[in-house]
């Protein structure tokens, strides 16, 4: 738990993926369906190869659903040593154009949050993926009117949080990061000296696991975000 006391926040960062909303779910329920084309193949030989390849797109495709599904047209490809037909490639674009589509639904206790945070902090919405996929559920989503800042990378790391920091005139040591990810939303931002709030999902990508020691001095972890108002006022 963070042990500080009497901390001044200025500005709060909001992952957006499984920290406002839902999202890995889908991928999860269309890897799902993509194991079911290709029944004729060995399920853990099919996890394996699309994780691997999976890493290996991410320095190609960037995250988002057009590289998710890229990635499983490739392990198709791979899986079925080239037999893998047209229909079965249609199939597995259909299920990419369905996660397009499906709804945005808000975690509890989001809006509610956000409408009274706004009103006293600088809040910032720091997301990774594809330009086109993260505006668009932001905008669904109808949360951009709380936060002053929106920002959309292709990276979350050290790098990325000092520069969006710098460029907002913020101070790490008053910065406060909230999200799901302990590689993405957590680690990097303490690196740089500031501070961070984990909400584990009920799901994790495998890429995000990490399981690190972490110093509890400018990190703490909630059960969800309903919680995170009266954490602010104990730590104030």
């Amino acid at each position: 738990m963070m042990n500080n006391s009497n901390l001044v926040f200025k500005a709060i960062g909001f992952d957006a993926d499984d920290t406002l909303w839902n999202n890995e779910t889908f991928f999860q329920e269309t890897k799902s369906k993509f194991r079911k084309i290709l029944q004729e193949y060995p399920l853990d030989e099919i996890d394996q190869k699309l994780l691997n390849i999976e890493k290996h797109n991410l320095q190609v495709y960037g995250y988002g659903i057009k590289g998710f599904i890229l990635s499983l047209i490739e392990t198709s490809i791979e899986i079925s040593d080239q037999k893998i037909n047209g229909r079965q490639i249609g199939n597995i674009l259909d299920l990419g154009k369905k996660m397009f589509s499906e709804p945005i639904h808000l975690l509890e206790n989001v809006e509610t949050t956000l409408r009274h945070l706004y009103q006293k902090y600088i809040l910032l919405l720091i997301t990774k993926g594809d330009l086109f996929e993260q505006e668009t559920k932001i905008s669904r989503s109808g949360l951009s009117k709380y936060f002053k800042y929106i920002e959309i990378v292709s990276e979350k790391d050290e790098s990325t949080y000092s520069s969006i920091l710098k460029r907002h005139d913020i101070d790490p040591k008053v910065f406060l990061m909230v999200g799901n990810s302990l590689r993405s939303d957590i680690l990097p931002v303490l690196k740089i000296g500031g501070h961070a709030l984990h909400i584990p999902y009920k799901i994790t990508w495998n890429h995000e696991m990490e399981h690190p020691e972490i110093n509890p001095k400018h990190y703490t972890q909630i059960k969800h975000l309903g919680l995170l108002k009266s954490w602010l006022e104990r730590m104030s």
